[in-house]
């Protein structure tokens, strides 16, 4: 098994309408085809370029190599309308409950409303670049959703009105930037991992990267390594979209180990989780009772309650 890559231009961002029905429906084919058996696909030709993607790793990293004074005000739960935003300390998130917390931290980005404190200052930059990306992979999903759509045969609207609110209340969807910072081998406990095995909560994930790390699993229980190719976006789908799909789309574990021994680089990543509305009532779109109805909102927090 390995990720197909899939050109996406007849959707592309820099497209202002998307491709003519035949086009979208060759392109849902080819989604159909990877996501009901690997999970994964890596997009080429999105819009999204890897400068746009450059620009967000830099202002972060920014923000995550200084103090933890200057990091402590934004912390995630310290934003009221939203506690997801915000800032997760190393060792914060255990993706794996039989592991030791992450060796990552992160920034969430859910609310881009100009009214709530950002990062400023040694970041200067920082809410724009950070917003303005979080806008561009927000309509990059939304058209991978109308894609995936046609590709079961449905009505566009069933995935996309239940991701009306995107980056207001209402909604949890999230842009992730991810830092691993070096690993020092004396400190490191037992089974620690930068992220442990997982499968994401979301609708479907974009992700983003500037260098490999990343491991998916295969069928057969291995774990196979995603190369990097610059320019592309890595899409996943994610637990709720298997639900919604009645287990047609999968959603796969993935992980991120420790680099090797002597290995003191760091590793970035953008993560956008999109996350239907949380009033939305997430039914199987089959018509079959095989999951329970359960709104977006009530289903992230059971998740939430076991990663924090």
């Amino acid at each position: 098994m390995s990720i197909p890559m899939v050109d996406f231009g007849a959707c592309s961002l820099s497209e202002e309408e998307v491709g003519d029905e035949q086009k979208m429906h060759a392109l849902g084919k080819q989604l159909e085809s990877t996501f009901t058996g690997v999970g994964f696909v890596c997009l080429k030709n999105t819009g999204i370029t890897q400068e746009e993607v450059n620009a967000v790793m830099a202002v972060s990293k920014t923000f995550f190599l200084q103090p933890e004074e200057e990091k402590k005000p934004f912390s995630r739960k310290s934003f009221a309308d939203n506690p997801n935003h915000g800032w997760v300390q190393l060792e914060t998130e255990r993706t794996n409950r039989a592991c030791p917390a992450d060796l990552k931290e992160s920034f969430n980005v859910t609310l881009i409303r100009p009214d709530i404190e950002w990062p400023s200052g040694a970041v200067e930059g920082f809410q724009e670049i950070q917003t303005t990306f979080f806008r561009r992979c927000k309509e990059l999903s939304l058209r991978v959703l109308r894609v995936m759509a046609l590709s079961l045969g449905l009505d566009p609207q069933v995935f996309l009105s239940a991701h009306r609110f995107i980056g207001a209340e209402g909604n949890n969807s999230t842009l992730r930037s991810l830092y691993y910072p070096p690993v020092n081998r004396e400190t490191v406990k037992e089974d620690q991992v930068r992220c442990g095995e997982h499968s994401d909560y979301s609708s479907i994930t974009l992700l983003f990267s500037t260098s490999e790390g990343l491991q998916v699993q295969r069928r057969s229980g291995e774990f196979m390594d995603v190369p990097y190719v610059p320019g592309t976006v890595l899409i996943n789908i994610a637990d709720i979209m298997q639900r919604w799909t009645s287990d047609r789309f999968v959603s796969v574990v993935h992980r991120v180990l420790l680099p090797p021994a002597g290995d003191s680089s760091t590793r970035q990543s953008l993560a956008f989780l999109l996350q239907p509305d949380d009033e939305a009532l997430i039914t199987c779109c089959d018509g079959s009772n095989r999951y329970p109805p359960i709104t977006g909102g009530d289903y992230l927090a059971e998740r939430f309650s076991r990663t924090y």
